[in-house]
């Protein structure tokens, strides 16, 4: 009974395995290319994206000079609302886009990475450690100042909260509160990547070497 009951399990299942290899063969090589053209595109879009942000909040600004004779850091783009009014502002596309692409540029040369000489990993290590450290400092500074400043300005009436900025470091030129915590915490989440990358490369070639 039990081999009667194998056989009949194996003409009613036989079948449908045949497409489950089809379905879910690798080819070696065919999946890697597939990915890291993905990642090509992302990194491009991305960056084209960057860059036309960065020009036409340069112009603005220049704008902006020309009429006031003064700058706000970082308040064209957030400001500007993307792609209609009640949407992201320019300031979040860039943090998104400048995210895409420090992630893609990483992907792709991911494997280059073993044929930097230990000293320079090192070296880069110790820069990625300093910059987060001073993004974490920045990134609480910049947040506490426009939660205060947001709290007096709904004290106020006043709901314009993208439009907070800081004197600091030079009252010449403030920063827009908004523009200044969006890029620091993108630079924070960079650095702190950037830094677990190496050390796992590291730790990876010692592990092999023991």
């Amino acid at each position: 009974m039990c081999v009667k009951t194998r056989r009949l399990l194996t003409i009613l299942i036989e079948p449908h395995l045949s497409y489950y290899p089809k379905i879910m063969q690798f080819i070696p090589g065919t999946s890697d290319l597939k990915t890291r053209k993905v990642f090509v595109i992302i990194f491009y879009l991305s960056a084209t994206v960057m860059l036309s942000i960065c020009i036409f909040g340069f112009y603005v600004s220049v704008g902006e000079y020309l009429k006031t004779g003064r700058i706000v850091i970082g308040a064209a783009l957030a400001n500007i609302e993307f792609p209609f009014p009640g949407h992201t502002n320019l300031v979040t596309c860039l943090m998104i886009t400048s995210l895409l692409s420090w992630f893609c540029v990483t992907k792709l040369a991911e494997d280059k990475m073993n044929g930097i000489p230990l000293l320079v990993k090192v070296i880069l290590q110790l820069v990625m450690l300093a910059v987060a450290v001073i993004a974490i400092y920045e990134f609480i500074y910049n947040l506490l100042l426009w939660n205060s400043f947001s709290t007096i300005s709904l004290v106020k009436d006043s709901y314009k909260l993208d439009n907070l900025t800081v004197p600091y470091p030079d009252p010449k030129t403030p920063w827009n509160l908004v523009f200044a915590i969006q890029m620091i915490l993108a630079g924070l989440l960079i650095s702190a990547h950037g830094f677990y990358i190496i050390s796992r490369n590291i730790s990876q070639k010692q592990d092999k070497h023991s």
